[in-house]
């Protein structure tokens, strides 16, 4: 596949097939993937491929328990979990909770991630990830540049063998429970959890912001940037 393809047609995909994904091609996959920058070339990312059925039911639970919050503030009209929300904003959304237990339905990705035919969580060594934004007092960003472009290289390799899948954090809400469930030590923390599988449908048309929506010159209030 063609890089500029790869790029525009990298969108998430929530729906599998039955069919298994080989451990062979789940390798490859991983072999491309690792060539993902970080900070340093410390390559602080650790993979779990979870196959025990137990652990994944367990994961799932604590993933759709995380779920039912998020869409709390989905319900409300709020940016779900916003480091900017204000307690009122948080109340609300937490009011919201039974609503979204309501809306749960069998079939959802949220209920029924345990069954997907692979299964990724990605854990990254905190002490590891040069995060420059670590003493500016607001919510920090930075250190996750050090184990998401590792991330997305899944997501492009597993393109490039016909596979589709999805990057989620929803877990990470519930990461003491998940840390304990996969034995991840205090060192590091849940950054993802990338479901994979052959897609039932793969999106063709994904919708983004034209460049010039999000490009200036100069300055933030610059004028945009039109390639002209």
């Amino acid at each position: 596949m063609e890089l500029r393809d790869a790029l525009r047609t990298t969108g998430a995909v929530r729906a599998f097939l039955a069919d298994p994904v080989a451990d062979d091609v789940l390798f490859r996959v991983l072999d491309d993937a690792r060539f993902g920058p970080s900070g340093g070339n410390r390559q602080a990312w650790h993979v779990i491929v979870l196959k025990d059925v137990a652990v994944r039911e367990a994961l799932g639970a604590l993933y759709l328990d995380a779920w039912h919050d998020y869409v709390g503030h989905v319900l409300e009209g709020l940016v779900p979990f916003s480091p900017l929300a204000s307690d009122d904003e948080r109340a609300r959304a937490a009011r919201r909770r039974g609503d979204a237990v309501a809306l749960s339905r069998p079939d959802g990705f949220a209920e029924t991630i345990a069954s997907a035919p692979a299964l990724l969580a990605v854990s990254v060594e905190i002490g590891a990830l040069a995060a420059t934004d670590r003493d500016l007092g607001r919510y920090q960003v930075v250190g996750g540049a050090s184990v998401y472009p590792f991330i997305w290289n899944v997501l492009l390799a597993a393109h490039e063998y016909g596979l589709g899948g999805v990057m989620t954090t929803v877990a990470t809400r519930r990461e003491p429970e998940v840390a304990r469930l996969l034995h991840l030590p205090a060192t590091h923390a849940l950054a993802a959890v990338v479901a994979l599988g052959y897609p039932q449908a793969r999106p063709t048309k994904l919708t983004r912001k034209r460049v010039d929506e999000f490009v200036t010159v100069d300055r933030y209030d610059g004028d945009p940037f039109t390639g002209q």
